[in-house]
């Protein structure tokens, strides 16, 4: 068993070797700062905005395409007018493989990504009322984006479905380190 997964690590890194962008330096990390909106309520109660924080790094695979992971905190709010008017604040943490396509190979660079992996809660609230905060745990979550890079300036857009009442939508603008433009 572990020979087999040991054969797409290898595969994976042949190509990496092979097919390395022409045009831009191969590593870039992103960091960027958001608004999550959360996609829904539940109960007599409804969940509230809150704030983003993602770190990327990424390995351009060629110039139009890049491989990353994405490390991601989104700070939302939870209100149960059924119990009180507090607002409880909880975390989800994601940590997703990520893939983006980009459509042009200069200046203003649109793109398109995905990605999928694990996601956590944490300061998850029980009781009754509540039943609009996911448990506390893990679970598998992914996302679609949209978004732009021009200079070192990102700005995306995604929706983090992420289950269990737990869906958002994040506007991110940040900036990227390595992976620019090569000098010729």
């Amino acid at each position: 068993m572990k020979k087999l997964l040991l054969l797409p690590v290898l595969f994976a890194f042949a190509l990496m070797a092979n097919a390395q962008s022409t045009n831009y330096h191969a590593f870039k990390f992103d960091i960027q700062l958001g608004y999550a909106d959360p996609s829904g309520s539940s109960g007599s109660g409804g969940t509230k905005a809150g704030v983003t924080v993602t770190l990327q790094p990424h390995y351009r695979v060629s110039d139009d395409f890049a491989l990353g992971l994405r490390l991601e905190a989104a700070a939302i709010g939870y209100v149960n007018k059924a119990v009180s008017s507090d607002t409880k604040v909880y975390l989800l943490t994601s940590y997703f493989l990520t893939a983006e396509y980009y459509f042009t190979d200069s200046g203003f660079r649109p793109f398109i990504g995905a990605g999928t992996g694990l996601v956590y809660q944490r300061s998850a609230q029980a009781g009754s009322g509540y039943s609009g905060l996911v448990s506390g745990g893990s679970r598998v979550g992914a996302f679609p984006e949209l978004g732009f890079e021009a200079g070192h300036f990102r700005l995306s857009a995604d929706y983090d479905a992420m289950g269990k009442g737990a869906n958002y939508f994040a506007f991110k603008i940040g900036a990227f380190f390595g992976g620019g433009s090569k000098k010729k």
